[in-house]
């Protein structure tokens, strides 16, 4: 997980909250689980549903009929969607991957968290996906939850309570049905914790959730990379199912201050100041922050030189190789 240089996370701050929609185990719960010991110690049939995911070999998706969401960006379609096959996201150390979908109508949001603009980001998912399942009168909201170590910072920790208490404020009912999370999502290698699952895809023709790696992240990953990079704060919404557009931007950043100096420095360097888990990032995390440096070196105001006349840029899948290709700009 990328930290923005170079501030670390922010972390949404606790609060009591006075109303509860929240089910788990079926259960409407009258308080939000303060961490994940705590969910797991009362909800034991979360541990289930973990092993179950955990037990699922993980699967290597190409770009063909992929929504590919980045850290900090989220997506909703629906399961007659004839531009997307799978919507998924990876790479996630700290972060935590949020699945909402409608068991009824099987519209499905899908967003990469890493603790900044989350109470916006779950209320939009909430109603987009409300919003999909117009017209279909049966059926509940649930919630999954996959990501997060026991990482030595307790960020996946804090990022799983400001995730349930932001789902708690919502004004309908919530059926938590997966938390692959924290201890349940940890293994010990060389004697520190690890990640087991970085990332997972979601079928969106079945609602199937499945551990994912994703090789290729676009399309423009550097400019969707240099967002959070940058500290912009917002969780983007990135694509139109009812148009079939993927859309990037528009957005500005600040010009990073000594970007020369950071493209300068060693891998290691790079590693330790810009990740909140260094021990454990996947290979190409250095490879994919530099290219993210140098696309914010060469584009110091993406106002001015990415964005003209302050146009989002678009995408649409090309129907013989199932690749998103750039419409307009």
């Amino acid at each position: 997980t990328v930290t923005e240089t170079p501030n670390l996370v922010n972390v949404a701050f606790r609060s009591s909250l006075d109303k509860m929609v929240l089910v788990l185990n079926g259960v409407l719960q009258a308080k939000c689980p303060q961490d994940t010991h705590t969910l797991y110690n009362a909800h034991p049939v979360y541990r289930e549903t973990a092993g179950q995911l955990l037990a699922i070999p993980n699967k290597v998706i190409g770009p063909a009929g992929l929504l590919y969401v980045q850290q900090r960006e989220f997506a909703a379609t629906v399961p007659h969607d004839k531009n997307v096959n799978i919507i998924g996201s990876d790479d996630a150390s700290t972060c935590i991957i949020v699945v909402v979908r409608h068991s009824g109508s099987g519209a499905v949001a899908l967003a990469h968290l890493d603790g900044s603009g989350i109470d916006e980001a779950v209320c939009t998912m909430v109603q987009r996906v409300q919003e999909l399942a117009l017209g279909y009168p049966e059926g509940r909201i649930e919630l999954q939850m996959v990501g997060g170590y026991t990482d030595a910072h307790h960020f996946s920790e804090e990022l799983f309570y400001s995730i349930m208490t932001a789902f708690h404020k919502q004004p309908v009912e919530i059926d938590l049905t997966l938390a692959c999370l924290g201890q349940l999502n940890s293994t010990i290698r060389g004697g520190i914790p690890w990640p087991i699952i970085y990332g997972i895809g979601v079928n969106i023709k079945t609602g199937e959730i499945f551990p994912a790696t994703f090789p290729e992240k676009g399309p423009e990953e550097s400019l969707r990379c240099a967002r959070f990079l940058t500290g912009v704060p917002q969780v983007l919404d990135i694509y139109d199912c009812s148009l079939g557009l993927l859309r990037i931007g528009p957005f500005n950043y600040k010009p990073l201050r000594g970007v020369d100096l950071w493209l300068e420095q060693s891998d290691e360097f790079i590693l330790q100041h810009l990740s909140t888990s260094p021990e454990v990032e996947p290979p190409h995390f250095v490879m994919q922050i530099r290219a993210t440096l140098k696309y914010i070196q060469d584009n110091p105001f993406p106002a001015v030189t990415v964005f003209r006349d302050n146009r989002p840029h678009y995408f649409r899948r090309d129907e013989h190789s199932g690749i998103w290709i750039p419409v307009g700009f």
